[in-house]
């Protein structure tokens, strides 16, 4: 039997375990990606390890989330995180040059390395073969350090896409089929892998797309082959010298199976609030729109906003909406206007904003009470836009565009009653322009970095005690996600790199009153469902909990990336041996665990507890590296102390 393309790439970079799906391996990393959201904290600890320059092949710093400059504290944290590109020897993009995986796909991405990034939309780089996984700030900063990244070995499900798009339907569809399918859990443990005749008709940005909003099914990444396509990304980058040919094994087998005939593939939309909450856009036409979204995170590539300025060209938007477009590099902008789509854009009524993230992490871009968005963004969780109770869809450029002109939700085949279909083609030669990238220094030992007020010190935490009393702070429901834990938008982003200021908002959304009972409280947990902690990488959901007392967090299954954060920062990710237990754990109920330390250390998958009296058994699955590290009270004191 041969290989699949994550095997071959896992392989060549294993340096422990088997794989074997479920066993613990560490993989070498080549590349690493860190975000202003989410950097300053990877700095702090990349910092804290007294390392002098960063190890792997190539490091990247985006400037992309926090651009609203509302006070000192973003343009601070930007200052801080230039100085440090150049004394540890990252690549820096500076503010408006464009969201980080759009960037790192046109300037950095290299088929067949491995790269990790702090921002769980990593795997957009599965347009160009990368295998590309997204992952708290700390694991991120430890591979800098020249640390392997520890995860448990994926299942590969291999989805074969047959035949060829239709006019008016798009790669945003292909995803959006897939989640209508298996849900935001179905791709927990497993890279999803493409294969097949149906690979081919899809451009590297295509596969960008699909690959980024792989996030949303759980998985730990997306993987397309290498081919021509990839090829002639590359050359039109200037940068055909990194194409090398990269493919499955005729006879290669897989977990899972799926299949796909793209030809088939109508329009499709997710409705409020989740992004698996999928139905053709038939199904919902008519529905008036109040805001239209095109850009950002993911489909903000040159073919996406392309399309969206020639269904646009010669018309008006309807009038009471407003139509935002967010690029995702300057070099996408920087060529649509080569082709005269700004001014298609500007003349049509639409408003164009910076490249960056803006409004998909909830930085402007609310929309009003009780109005409809349509998104091209990957997510819609609850109040991420900044507005509660908000109506978020998420739907292809095409979709969007059809939106903006007939003032509802419109199939985007309706179109063409108006104009021919605009089948819209990458240029063979981008404008490239790196001006807005810092490149690192040869010598760096003279660089200060600037620290500003708001960059508070990493807090330090306590070992593993050898037994807990722990009062459950709050208990929620599924499929919680890290917006709830740790709300983002304008207000609380800039606060990324000030722990103390920042855990005052944990759980904003759900219960204010939680910081404060968490603080009296000292010995806390939180209680949760399915799937709990879904979403963003952030390890802010679990730093500034754990900052608050909270040790422990018990759930009927966890999200990859949030188990990992708790791991990394001390807190004790269990869950239910009988799912039935959790009516009995209420807010203000007490769990209690003797002799912990001893449990934790030797290796006991079934921890005995009581809850308020009663006796019942929670489960701590874990690898003995993490059990050592949850001893130490999370990996940056195991690391300290000499852990590998």
């Amino acid at each position: 039997m041969g290989n699949n393309l994550t095997q071959k790439i896992l392989e060549a970079h294993l340096v422990e375990g088997e794989l074997i799906p479920g066993k613990d391996i560490a993989i070498r990393v080549d590349q690493t990606l860190l975000q202003d959201a989410t950097g300053t904290m990877a700095m702090l600890e990349f910092m804290a390890m007294g390392v002098e320059r960063v190890k792997v092949e190539l490091a990247a710093q985006y400037i992309d989330h926090n651009l609203l400059q509302t006070d000192f504290r973003n343009s601070d944290d930007h200052l801080f995180l230039m100085t440090a590109g150049e004394k540890f020897g990252l690549h820096v993009s500076k503010a408006g040059n464009g969201v980080s995986h759009q960037v790192h796909l046109e300037r950095f991405g290299i088929p067949g390395k491995v790269l990790l990034g702090a921002d769980s939309h990593t795997p957009t780089a599965a347009g160009l073969s990368l295998l590309a996984i997204g992952a708290g700030g700390l694991d991120v900063a430890l591979a800098m350090a020249g640390h392997p990244f520890h995860l448990r070995a994926p299942r590969v499900m291999g989805v074969k896409l047959t035949g060829a798009l239709q006019p008016w339907v798009s790669a945003k569809d292909v995803i959006l089929e897939l989640l209508r399918r298996h849900t935001v859990k179905g791709g927990v443990g497993k890279v999803i892998e493409y294969y097949g005749p149906g690979v081919e008709t899809l451009s590297a940005t295509d596969r960008a797309t699909i690959g980024n909003m792989g996030a949303e099914l759980g998985a730990t990444s997306s993987l397309f082959p290498s081919d021509h396509r990839t090829r002639e990304f590359l050359e039109s980058q200037g940068r055909g010298d990194s194409w090398l040919p990269l493919s499955a094994d005729p006879d290669a087998t897989y977990d899972d199976y799926d299949e796909i005939d793209l030809s088939a593939l109508e329009p499709l939309i997710a409705c409020p609030s989740s992004p698996d909450n999928v139905v053709p856009v038939r199904e919902v036409a008519g529905l008036q729109v109040d805001q239209v979204l095109v850009g950002s995170s993911v489909n903000s590539s040159f073919r996406d906003l392309m399309t969206v300025c020639r269904i646009l060209d010669g018309r008006r938007i309807a009038p009471h909406l407003s139509f935002n477009v967010n690029p995702g590099s300057r070099q996408v902008l920087e060529n649509v206007a080569a082709q005269g789509g700004v001014m298609m854009l500007l003349m049509a009524g639409a408003q164009i904003h910076q490249p960056g993230c803006l409004g998909c992490i909830g930085m402007g871009q609310a929309p009003g009470t009780n109005q409809v968005s349509l998104r091209t963004f990957p997510r819609n969780f609850p109040g991420r836009s900044g507005t509660r109770d908000d109506k978020v869809y998420l739907c292809s450029p095409e979709t969007a565009a059809a939106a903006g002109l007939f003032g509802v939700i419109t199939d985007p085949r309706k179109l063409g009653e108006l104009l021919p279909w605009p089948e819209v083609k990458n240029p063979a030669r981008y404008l490239v322009d790196d001006s807005s990238i810092i490149s690192p220094l040869e010598e760096s030992g003279e660089v200060e970095i600037v620290t500003g007020p708001n960059i508070v010190p990493l807090p330090e935490f306590d070992p593993l005690p050898e037994s807990l009393e722990l009062r459950v702070v709050i208990r929620v429901g599924d499929n919680i996600t890290t917006d709830h834990i740790m709300p983002a938008g304008n207000k609380i982003l800039p606060l990324r790199s000030n722990i103390p200021a920042i855990s005052r908002f944990v759980f904003e959304q759900l219960d204010p009153g939680f910081p404060d009972r968490a603080v009296v409280t000292k010995n806390g947990m939180v209680v949760g469902g399915e799937n709990y902690g879904q979403g963003s990488s952030r390890e802010h959901a679990a730093l500034a909990p754990r900052y608050l007392g909270i040790r422990a967090k018990l759930a009927k299954s966890f999200a990859r990336i949030h188990k990992a954060n708790l791991i990394n920062f001390g807190i004790l990710p269990l869950t239910f041996k009988n799912p039935a237990d959790y009516d009995l754990l209420e807010q203000g109920a007490v769990l209690r665990i003797d002799s912990l330390r001893t449990l934790v250390a030797g290796g006991e998958r079934e921890l005995p507890c009581s809850v308020n009296g009663r006796q019942m058994t929670v489960l701590l699955e874990l690898t003995q590296r993490e059990r050592r590290e949850l001893l130490a009270g999370g990996t940056l004191n195991f690391v300290k102390q000499g852990g590998e």
